[in-house]
């Protein structure tokens, strides 16, 4: 995944007056008296009676703001964890580099950090990973009249590249000798594709296939490359928290056993892709 620095912080809570997203039910966690919290299980939680989870906004299919409701597939996927926890999950928004670094995570802001994000040996030295639950590839999308059918026509053409800032997309763009044009969000990136700025872009698949929904995207822009770069996606903690990251697993697996992860994927992916249920060890 992807997005920028400088993004201001927003802290998005049922009770604020345009956005409702603390979500599920079910209340019941213990203070110490020192401040700290424990959920079920012993999971150790940065505020009492919530699950905290970090992410970047927008990111759909994954997580954005829908009728006044933070919504997605993670935002999904994360409710039940709350929800077998016992308490609720409330979302703070933040730019995507503290996600990399797991500054949040280290100052207790938050539980977890939720952003499709993907799994590298590099994000390992600063967060720890739940197990992969999504299997991801880079797509290109160009504009229909920009002429470009690949890639390598991109660069072939002269034509200019963008990319969600500090994401995998992004570094792949550059690997492949490219000096892409950096969007702060995904919303950005289309933004920049609708105004021609760019002639094409280097995103994450299922945010394309989201956005490819809306006819208006679909006559204007199409897809020409699908870039199967092993991504995987996982949530990621603060270094040291196993009981979370337990907590996170069991939910992931709970879900795939019972059909749960499926209709899920249906509703906020599109069409059930049985390999993204079951990803290989990252």
């Amino acid at each position: 995944m992807n997005s920028v620095l400088g993004r201001r912080t927003r802290i998005l809570a049922a009770t604020t007056a345009t956005a409702g997203l603390l979500l599920v039910a079910g209340c019941s966690s213990d203070d110490d008296g020192g401040g700290k919290t424990t959920a079920s299980g012993g999971v150790p939680l940065v505020k009492s009676g919530q699950l905290t989870t970090c992410t970047h906004l927008p990111y759909p299919p994954f997580q954005s703001e829908i009728d006044g409701k933070v919504q997605g597939f993670d935002v999904s996927l994360i409710d039940l964890v709350a929800k077998d926890l016992g308490v609720k999950q409330a979302i703070v928004d933040t730019p995507f580099e503290n996600f990399k670094t797991g500054a949040f995570l280290n100052s207790e802001q938050c539980d977890l950090a939720a952003a499709g994000m993907t799994i590298t040996d590099e994000r390992k030295k600063n967060v720890d990973f739940s197990d992969p639950y999504f299997d991801a590839t880079q797509a290109v999308l160009v504009d229909k009249k920009s002429g470009i059918d690949s890639l390598a026509d991109v660069k072939a053409k002269g034509k200019k590249l963008g990319a969600q800032a500090q994401t995998t997309g992004e570094d792949y763009a550059k690997q492949q000798g490219f000096d892409p044009v950096s969007f702060e969000s995904s919303d950005a990136v289309l933004s920049g594709l609708r105004s021609g700025q760019v002639q094409a872009v280097i995103i994450d698949y299922p945010v394309v296939q989201g956005w490819l929904k809306d006819k208006a995207n679909a006559d204007a822009f199409k897809v020409v490359d699908n870039l199967n770069t092993g991504e995987q996606y996982g949530f990621t903690v603060k270094k040291g928290n196993t009981e979370l990251v337990d907590a996170i697993n069991k939910a992931i697996k709970d879900a795939k056993a019972d059909g749960t992860y499926k209709k899920l994927y249906e509703q906020w992916i599109g069409p059930y892709d049985a390999s993204a249920a079951s990803p290989s060890a990252s």
